[in-house]
């Protein structure tokens, strides 16, 4: 993606099935947990770099011992600064404890932070709002009662918040901030709250209130619990909570937008957003790593005993296809032949646009995520070089040239474009932005034959068009083709998401930009009145009103329209622009069809009413998000 945007955050849990003492006994070493969930976070540091965070948890520990530990950093490598610190902790105990306490599970436990059985980490990026510590996740929500504390981190965005919000006050509680954070934390809180109340009820006359505390522990019933604080939710999540007693949890939204998955075995549970990284961490093959159903929750309680529980009734699964096609690590296996399989489905619009003139075509791609993809493209035209020779060697069928060079062609390909500068542009103001954009790239000179090759470059997607219009093309056009162009592995993005990637604002969006002067140029300005009437006057969660801008245009006619607008007056090379189509998407990736931001169809009607409210927002020239 050659356009930066910030996207879903990464959560990464385990659970220490056995006593510290196992641990170190086996492996050799007191650091057996918080290195691999080190490994965990560190496998997923392309879902977060804005700051991370770990929270510790020790079970059974006596009154007076502190058995929370958290450390939260929004430092340049945060992963790492927050794993020094813990390992300090733990090389501090040989000082404190003598000799022998690197190897004695129980002292290191009463004395030494971050040596419990349970660990949650957070990998975070801001797609809005500021970018302070105190933002960092996990959150924690303290109480004297151990089994009344929460510890969370998540990976979500709710569309509702103004109505948790409310909740919460009608309950009568005054929340601090109006964020989704705090709101579903504290909801979730206000729950554990009352199971406890409602345990403490029921054995209040036969225990002591000291027996009863040791009651409620072991009695929590944590899906009961979610069940209760879910329903009003609308939104993408994949939310992990520790309760102060060592239950936790990772509850998953009824559509499975955002991803998680699972490995337990007798020693340890294991939960992370991506399942390269559980992987990694403890070298298990892909096939023991299970998917958190839709509207399930994987719950652990306080003994180590788990299941997944059905919180709130699935609905059609729509899990997040940004996920397959951009966010998440290609090593994945069935993410690695998706894409693949995105770059293979193209072949027919790029010979068409190419006019089948492959000896004077050259591929490349940009940027390096887009690898993949590239891949399966260069695949596919070779299956298509094979059917033609099959054809006339085989078939008989007539043909024009010589047959030594259709025996020996391969398509050209070309390392055409590279990151010279390491820039974040996408956090600089607007002024800068421009001058900055346009020396990131580099390109490779004397491969391309001036005024005749065309130039073929294969992209995940195609958000803002930013990159596209001030660097990549005047990079490419130095090169003096015939042709440029562009080939994005995904749809058109047309919609806003609102379920935790950064594409809230629909002015931002080439293609809505192309529909609207598409709008202009045919003297239909008329239809975004009538669609703002629609949105104002209707209940936004009938349907998408937005659908209506792009109506009357075809595909093809769109994508042209995005060709124009990327193309300066200074480029010499004719461009165009190849989108993929919505079902080709489907077709290279059946099982997470998650769509709404190509196709406006979104999986809960918080989405809806948030496209709506975004297109009113921007006829009223309001830069704000909508949710």
């Amino acid at each position: 993606m050659s356009d930066a945007i910030k996207h879903e955050c990464g959560i990464a849990m385990i659970r220490l099935r056995k006593p510290v003492q196992y641990y170190i006994d086996k492996y050799g070493t007191a650091a057996f947990a918080s290195n691999r969930l080190y490994v965990l976070m560190q496998k997923q540091i392309n879902r977060g770099q804005d700051g991370a965070g770990v929270a510790n948890i020790k079970i059974d520990t006596k009154p007076g011992t502190r058995y929370i530990s958290r450390y939260r950093s929004i430092e340049p490598s945060a992963v790492n600064f927050i794993f020094d610190k813990i390992n300090k902790k733990i090389k501090k105990a040989k000082k404190i404890g003598g000799h022998d306490a690197l190897t004695d599970g129980e002292w290191l436990k009463e004395n030494i932070a971050f040596t419990g059985e349970v660990w949650l980490g957070h990998l975070r990026y801001g797609t809005h709002g500021e970018n302070s510590i105190e933002t960092c996740h996990p959150f924690l929500k303290q109480n004297n009662w151990r089994s009344r504390n929460l510890v969370m981190a998540g990976n979500f965005n709710m569309t509702n918040v103004e109505e948790l919000f409310g909740k919460l006050v009608e309950l009568g509680q005054h929340p601090k901030e109006k964020t989704d954070t705090v709101t579903v934390m504290e909801k979730i809180g206000h729950f554990l709250d009352e199971e406890n109340q409602r345990i403490f009820d029921k054995y209040k006359h036969k225990f002591s209130n000291e027996q009863v505390t040791q009651v409620i522990e072991d009695e929590l019933d944590v899906a009961r619990i979610l069940r209760r604080s879910c329903r009003d939710f609308d939104g993408g999540y994949a939310m992990a909570g520790v309760i102060g007693n060592g239950s936790a949890f990772v509850v998953r939204d009824p559509s499975g937008i955002r991803p998680a998955y699972y490995y337990a075995d007798d020693e340890v549970i294991v939960v992370a957003s991506e399942k390269p990284a559980i992987k990694s961490a403890f070298n298990i093959n892909f096939k023991e790593i299970k998917e958190i159903k839709p509207g399930h929750a994987l719950v652990i309680n306080k003994d180590g005993s788990y299941s997944e529980d059905e919180i709130m009734p699935a609905r059609e699964k729509k899990s997040c296809s940004f996920e397959r096609i951009y966010f998440s690590r290609g090593t994945d296996p069935d993410i690695y032949q998706e894409r693949k399989n995105l770059g293979k489905a193209l072949i027919p619009q790029i010979l068409k646009a190419i006019d089948f003139d492959l000896k004077n075509t050259v591929f490349s791609y940009i940027p390096n995520t887009a690898e993949t993809a590239f891949l399966g493209m260069i695949e596919g035209l070779e299956d298509y070089l094979s059917a033609k020779r099959r054809e006339i060697f085989i078939d008989g069928k007539p043909h024009v040239g010589d047959l030594d060079e259709l025996l020996n062609f391969r398509p050209r390909v070309e390392k055409l474009v590279s990151k010279d500068v390491k820039l974040r542009t996408f956090i600089t103001n607007d002024d800068d932005r421009d001058t900055m954009v346009a020396n990131v790239y580099d390109t490779t000179y004397e491969v391309i034959k001036p005024g005749v090759d065309t130039v073929v470059v294969i992209d995940d997607s195609i958000v803002r068009g930013t990159t596209l219009e001030k660097s990549i093309l005047t990079t490419l056009d130095k090169l003096n083709p015939k042709r440029i162009i562009i080939v994005s592995s995904a749809p058109q993005i047309r919609y806003p998401d609102c379920y935790g990637i950064d594409m809230s604002k629909m002015k931002e969006f080439i293609a809505f930009r192309a529909a609207l002067a598409l709008l202009k140029e045919n003297k239909m300005e008329h239809i975004l009145e009538e669609v703002y009437d629609s949105c104002i006057n209707s209940n936004l969660e009938m349907e998408n009103f937005v659908k209506g801008v792009y109506s009357k245009f075809t595909y093809e006619e769109v994508s042209d329209k995005v060709a124009q607008i990327v193309t300066s007056e200074d480029i010499k090379a004719e461009v165009q622009v190849i989108f993929q189509t919505v079902e080709n998407l489907h077709k290279c990736i059946p099982d997470h069809t998650g769509d709404w931001y190509f196709t406006g169809n979104y999986p809960t009607e918080g989405g809806t009413v948030v496209v709506n409210k975004s297109f009113v927002n921007f006829m009223e020239g309001k830069t704000i998000r909508a949710y």
